[in-house]
């Protein structure tokens, strides 16, 4: 993972990771207005409208000079793709931060989450120093629970029925890890 910070941009082998564009929220909206991904994420609408991308993107930029959260476009590093999203809040009280993601489904299957994720955390541990980073997934989506673990997290707990999804109470496994670069682990 290789971090740019004055263009808000990491690259990977495969994998170019940046700032969304007004321009990208046609290809979001096609990406996002898939049921099998609103089934598996908590927040994304269905359908998903071109307003939705626009309104969700609005304060992307914002967010990340404030230190509050940062949003990237997960794109092939040759082509330019949009193949999805991931973000990573930053909770500075507490010293740590969420990671969230999804792939469009047309490119389910080739590792894309998974090495989005890993510079994910490498952003968080070696660039913003946070003390941990943790994520969460339905129960009822395994595939996402499988990137976190290639990734190095843990499963720390579940939270049954926790959120209600279309009626149906869903359960929650959580994730977490702790940074390994971090010399103050236990001065808390």
């Amino acid at each position: 993972m290789k971090y740019d910070a004055l263009n808000k941009t990491i690259h990977t082998d495969r994998l170019y990771l940046r700032l969304f564009e007004k321009n990208d929220a046609e290809t979001i909206q096609v990406l996002c207005n898939n049921f099998k991904i609103y089934k598996s994420t908590l927040y994304l609408p269905y359908p998903y409208a071109l307003n939705d991308a626009l309104v969700w993107m609005e304060n992307h930029e914002k967010n990340f000079n404030e230190d509050r959260s940062y949003e990237f476009a997960i794109t092939d590093r040759i082509s330019g793709n949009l193949y999805g999203a991931i973000s990573l809040s930053n909770h500075q009280k507490f010293n740590n931060g969420e990671i969230a993601y999804w792939i469009g489904e047309a490119y389910w299957g080739r590792g894309y989450g998974t090495e989005a994720a890993k510079a994910m955390i490498d952003f968080a541990f070696k660039e913003k120093k946070l003390h941990k980073v943790f994520a969460r997934y339905f129960k009822s989506n395994p595939a996402s629970g499988r990137i976190m673990q290639k990734i190095g997290m843990v499963q720390e707990g579940l939270l049954k029925d926790h959120v209600v999804k279309d009626g149906k109470y869903e359960d929650f496994i959580y994730y977490g890890i702790i940074n390994p670069y971090d010399i103050e682990t236990d001065t808390m």
